[in-house]
C-alpha cells in the first residue's frame, strides 16, 4: 500500500500553547489581587475598573477560557492529528481559530472592568461578544469534523469523542443562555426572567464545567496519559460506558445549584438524581486514568509529568466525589452561599485542569523543540510548590464555609440569632481568607517556575517547525456493519453518527428539564402585587449589574428558619417574574439583600456605599464613591430599554415609557429629600458645591447622580410582598 507524506501542523498548536502560559499567567495575578482584596477592601479605592465586582468576573473567565481554554485547542490540535494521520483541514481555520479566540479574549479583559456584563456566572459577556464565540467555536468544530472526514485512520479514538461531545454540547450551551435582546451595542436583557433564567443559567453553568472544563481534558488524558507512560488504556471497554454514561447524566444535573430556591421541586429532585448517578461514570473516568499507569508507578517518582498528571486525575476524583455529595439536599443546606463552594470549585480548577495542563505543557514543549526539558528539578519544585499552594488554597476554605454554616444558623435559647450580625461570620473567617491568598501565591510562584523552565527549553531547542509524517490512504469500505462487526465498533468508523448520537444524548436532559419550565404556568404562580421596577429601579438594577453586586449579595432567602429569621420572609417564584436577568447569586460574603428594602434609610446606603466601614465596622466590601461623581446620570437609554422589557414581557405601558423622565425626576427628588433629613449630608453637600464653584466646574445636584438610582433600586428589593399575599400564598 502506497505510504503517503504530509505534514503536522505543530505552528498552531505553538501558539495555542504559548497563549495559555501567558494567559495563565495573567488570569491568576488578577485571582490573587481579588483574593488580596478580601482582605484590604480599599486597596484600589475610587478606581472603578479595578474594584472587586469587575475584576472577579475578569479572574474567572481570564482562567477559563483563556488559560484553559486554549490549552484545550492546544491538546486537541495536537492530539487530533496524530490520532487521525493526517493535517488539519485548513491552516486557515486554525489561524481564524486562534486569532479569533486571542481577540475574544481581549474584548472580555476590556469590557468587563468597564462594567459590560450581563452578570450571569461564566457568561458574563456580552452580545456582540457572545456572538464572536459562537462564530469562532463553528470554525474550530467545521476544522475538527473535516479532518476527521478526511482522516487515514478509520478507527476514532476515545479521545476524539469527547472532542466531539464538547464541540456540540457547548454550542448548544452556549447559544441557548446567551439569548437576549439588544438594547444598544454593548447592553442588553436576557430573555428569560427569574427561575427560567436561574434554570437555563445553571444547566449552562454546570454543563460549561462539564463540557468545557472535564470533558476535553478527559480527552485530553485519554491521550496525554499512555502517551507520557508508554501504556495502553486500561479498559477500551470501561472508557465506552465512561462516556457515554457521563455525557447523558451530566446534562441533567445543573439545578443542583438552586436546591431550597423557588426553582420547582420537580426540577430540583431531577438534578438531584441524576447528580448522585454521575459519580458512576466520573470515578470510572478516574480509575481508566489511573489504572492505565499500572507497572510504570516507579516512573512517577522521578517523571514530573507523570507527577502532575497523577495529581490531576486525583483532583478530579475528589471534584467529582463532592459535587454528587453537594446535591444532596442535607449537605447542600449547609455548604451553598459559603466558601466551601469557592474550596470545591478551585479543587477541580487548579489540580484538575491546571495541572493537567502542566503536565501536557512539559511533554509537548520538548518534542515539538527537538529536545530535553532544561530543568526536571525545576519542574519537581513546580510540581511540590503547586501542590502545597492547592492544600493551602482548599483547605481553609473548607473550615470558612462550614464556619459560616454553623454560624449563620446558629440560635439562642430565646430562638434569637447568636450571630444576628452577618458581619460577626465575615471577621470571624478572615484568618482563612489571608491562608487562601498565601495559597494562591504559592500556585503563581510554580506557575512562574514554569515560565522560566519553558523560556529556557525553547531557547536550547531547536525552532518548532511542522512534523514529516506518513501514513496509508484510508480504504473504503462498505458503510454498512460488516459480518460479526459490533456496533460500538462500527459507530467508532463512522464520526457522522458519532455526533448524531451524542447531539441526542445531551439533549435529552435540558429538554425535559427546561421547556416544561418555559411553557407550563403552574410551575410558575404569578403574584399580583409584584409590579415591575420603575424607570429609576430599572436604571439602578443595571448598575447594580455593573459593578457586580451579585458576586458577593444573593437575592434568594431560602425556606430555613435561620435565613427567614435573619432576613424576612423566603422568596416566591412569582417575585421574579420581571428580574432580566435573575441576580440569586451563588456566594454570601455579605448578606442577602431580598427583603433589604425598607431595612435601612437612604442615608444610610448613601453612607454605606461610599465607605462601608463607616456604617459597619469591620466590613470588607469596598466604597463605591464614583458613583457619587460630579457628573450626571446617563438616562437617554431608559426608554429603549422599558421597550426591550416590553418585548421581553413586561407589562409598561406607552404611557409608562413616555412618562419614564417625568417618574424619573419625580423619584429622584425624594430620594434627594430624604437624604436632606441627615445635616452631615447637608453639611458636606454644601461644601462640595462651593469646592465646585471655586474650581469653575457645574455642579451636578445630588439627586441626578448614579448613587441615588442604585438607593433606589435596594429600596425597592422584597417590598412587593406584602403580609397578606405571604398568608394568601400559604394557603
Amino acid at each position: 500500500m502506497e505510504m503517503q507524506q504530509f505534514y503536522y501542523d505543530n505552528k498552531i498548536v505553538k501558539k495555542f500553547l504559548y497563549a495559555s502560559i501567558v494567559f495563565g499567567v495573567v488570569g491568576m495575578l488578577v485571582g490573587l489581587l481579588v483574593a488580596t482584596m478580601y482582605l484590604f477592601p480599599n486597596l484600589t479605592d475610587g478606581i472603578p475598573w479595578l474594584s472587586y465586582g469587575r475584576l472577579r468576573p475578569l479572574h474567572t473567565n481570564a482562567v477559563i477560557f483563556a488559560f484553559v481554554g486554549n490549552a484545550i485547542f492546544a491538546g486537541i490540535y495536537y492530539s487530533l492529528q496524530r490520532l487521525l494521520k493526517t493535517r488539519m483541514y485548513s491552516d486557515v481555520l486554525s489561524n481564524i481559530n486562534f486569532w479569533g479566540w486571542q481577540l475574544i479574549i481581549v474584548a472580555a479583559a476590556i469590557s468587563l472592568p468597564l462594567g459590560y456584563t450581563t452578570s450571569k456566572e461564566y457568561a458574563e459577556l456580552e452580545w456582540p461578544i457572545d456572538i464572536a464565540i459562537a462564530l469562532i467555536w463553528v470554525v474550530f468544530g467545521i476544522n475538527m469534523i473535516m479532518t476527521i472526514l478526511r482522516r487515514r485512520e478509520r478507527h476514532l479514538y476515545v479521545a476524539i469523542w469527547f472532542y466531539i461531545a464538547t464541540f456540540v454540547t457547548v454550542a448548544v450551551l452556549h447559544i441557548f443562555n446567551s439569548l437576549a435582546l439588544p438594547v444598544d451595542g454593548m447592553k442588553s436583557y436576557s430573555v428569560y426572567a427569574g427561575v427560567q433564567d436561574a434554570l437555563v443559567q445553571w444547566w449552562y453553568g454546570h454543563n460549561a464545567v462539564a463540557f468545557f472544563l472535564t470533558t476535553p481534558f478527559l480527552g485530553l488524558m485519554y491521550y496525554f496519559i499512555p502517551k507520557a507512560a508508554n501504556r495502553p488504556v486500561y479498559s477500551y471497554r470501561l472508557s465506552i460506558v465512561h462516556f457515554w454514561s457521563l455525557i447523558f447524566l451530566y446534562i441533567w444535573a445543573g439545578p443542583h445549584h438552586l436546591l431550597y430556591t423557588s426553582l420547582p421541586d420537580w426540577a430540583q429532585n431531577l438534578g438531584v438524581v441524576f447528580s448522585v448517578m454521575l459519580i458512576a461514570p466520573s470515578w470510572g473516568g478516574m480509575i481508566n486514568g489511573l489504572l492505565t499507569l499500572r507497572g510504570v508507578w516507579d516512573k512517577v517518582r522521578t517523571e514530573p509529568v507523570l507527577k502532575f498528571f497523577v495529581v490531576a486525575i486525583t483532583g478530579y476524583g475528589m471534584a467529582t466525589f463532592e459535587g454528587p455529595m453537594l446535591s444532596l439536599k442535607n449537605v447542600n443546606a449547609i455548604a451553598h452561599f459559603t466558601d466551601w463552594i469557592v474550596a470545591h470549585v478551585h479543587v477541580g480548577a487548579l489540580a484538575w485542569n491546571g495541572f493537567m495542563t502542566f503536565g501536557m505543557i512539559y511533554w509537548l514543549i520538548p518534542r515539538m523543540t527537538k529536545t530535553n526539558l532544561y530543568s526536571l528539578k525545576l519542574a519537581n519544585f513546580h510540581f511540590w510548590i503547586g501542590t502545597l499552594g492547592i492544600i493551602l488554597y482548599a483547605l481553609p476554605l473548607y473550615v470558612a464555609g462550614f464556619a459560616q454554616a454553623q454560624m449563620w444558623k446558629q440560635f439562642n435559647p430565646d430562638g434569637s440569632l447568636v450571630y444576628g450580625n452577618f458581619l460577626e461570620t465575615v471577621t470571624a473567617i478572615m484568618p482563612m481568607y489571608a491562608m487562601r491568598a498565601v495559597g494562591g501565591t504559592l500556585f503563581i510562584i510554580g506557575l512562574f517556575v514554569l515560565v522560566y523552565n519553558i523560556i529556557m527549553t525553547v531557547r536550547q531547542g531547536q525552532t518548532i517547525e511542522d512534523e514529516l509524517a506518513e501514513a496509508p490512504e484510508l480504504q473504503r469500505i462498505a458503510p454498512n456493519r460488516l459480518k460479526g462487526e459490533k456496533f460500538h465498533t462500527w459507530l467508532e468508523r463512522k464520526p457522522i453518527q458519532l455526533t448524531v448520537l451524542a447531539t441526542v444524548a445531551i439533549l435529552i436532559g435540558g429538554i425535559i428539564q427546561i421547556v416544561p419550565t418555559l411553557i407550563v404556568k403552574s410551575n410558575i404562580p404569578t403574584i399580583s402585587s409584584v409590579k415591575p421596577y420603575s424607570p429609576l429601579e430599572l436604571e439602578g438594577r443595571d448598575l447594580y449589574i455593573r459593578e457586580g453586586c451579585v458576586g458577593c449579595h444573593s437575592q434568594m432567602v431560602r425556606p430555613f428558619r435561620s435565613e427567614v429569621e435573619r432576613y424576612g420572609e423566603y422568596s416566591k417564584s412569582g417575585e421574579y417574574v420581571y428580574d432580566h436577568p435573575f441576580l440569586w447569586g451563588s456566594k454570601r460574603t455579605g448578606p442577602d439583600l431580598m427583603r433589604v428594602g425598607g431595612k435601612y434609610s437612604d442615608n444610610w446606603h448613601f453612607n454605606h456605599l461610599w465607605d462601608p466601614q463607616s456604617t459597619s465596622s469591620g466590613s470588607i466590601m469596598p466604597g463605591y464613591k464614583w458613583l457619587f461623581d460630579n457628573e450626571p446620570m446617563d438616562y437617554s437609554k431608559t426608554e429603549a430599554k422599558m421597550r426591550v422589557m416590553v418585548k421581553l414581557g413586561v407589562p409598561y405601558t406607552d404611557a409608562d415609557i413616555a412618562n419614564a423622565k417625568q417618574n424619573i425626576a419625580k423619584q429622584t427628588a425624594q430620594i434627594e429629600k430624604n437624604l436632606t433629613n441627615d445635616p452631615d449630608f447637608v453639611k458636606s453637600y454644601e461644601e462640595s458645591k462651593k469646592n465646585a464653584a471655586a474650581k469653575g466646574e457645574k455642579f451636578v445636584p445630588m439627586k441626578d447622580r448614579e448613587i441615588v438610582a442604585i438607593i433606589a433600586y435596594l429600596q425597592r428589593l422584597g417590598t412587593d410582598i406584602k403580609i397578606k399575599d405571604v398568608a394568601q400564598l400559604k394557603k
